[in-house]
């Protein structure tokens, strides 16, 4: 038997361990299975355009003077105070007021609790006014009474100890100065007259 033709024939089929290449092949390099090589999808590398220099830095200098505008525009910006709108309740939050109110029923023991607990806090804090006001009135008549018994001492003493203590609260205050008003001077009153040119 003559096994050349027949090895002619498996030879077209690739018997040789896989190699890869440029064509989409089947190998039966192990007899327990096919295997078909990858198959390849390769394109033509793109030539590079050549770009001006210049072109690349006006682009450069373009991108630099947007970002410089926009952080001029956020530094102008970050003094201002957030609109009033912004602060408003959203209109969907508004349109759910209903559904999220709660229904929450109390009982007459918890209110009448709520209504003693509100008189006992008001009663307590005009006790506490009343006793703040007493504790001045008290404050104020000794001092005065101080007063009176040193001025029967010596009225220089007396004299000295009504002077107030400049040191004692680091305070300073600028009134109005007294100066001669100006001749023929037109006081303004919030009005004003519009004395600027227009170009017609």
């Amino acid at each position: 038997m003559n096994l050349a033709p027949i090895i002619l024939k498996i030879n077209r089929l690739c018997l040789q361990p896989t190699v890869q290449t440029q064509f989409r092949g089947i190998s039966t390099a192990n007899s327990l299975f096919f295997k078909t090589t990858p198959c390849m999808l390769a394109e033509p590398l793109k030539r590079r355009k050549r770009v001006d220099p210049g072109v690349v830095r006006a682009r450069e200098e373009r991108k630099k003077r947007k970002l410089e505008k926009q952080i001029r525009r956020l530094e102008k910006n970050a003094k201002q105070f957030k609109p009033i709108e912004e602060c408003e309740v959203s209109l969907t939050i508004l349109d759910e007021k209903l559904e999220r109110q709660r229904e929450v029923v109390l009982s007459e023991e918890t209110l009448e609790k709520r209504i003693l607990l509100e008189k006992k806090w008001a009663n307590y804090k005009r006790v506490q006014l009343l006793d703040d006001l007493q504790m001045i009135d008290r404050v104020m008549f000794a001092q005065q009474r101080a007063l009176d018994q040193l001025r029967k001492e010596s009225e220089e003493l007396y004299q000295e100890a009504i002077q107030p203590d400049f040191h004692l609260i680091p305070f300073k205050s600028v009134g109005p100065v007294e100066t001669p008003s100006i001749e023929k001077y037109d006081v303004p009153d919030g009005e004003y007259v519009d004395i600027s040119k227009k170009w017609e």
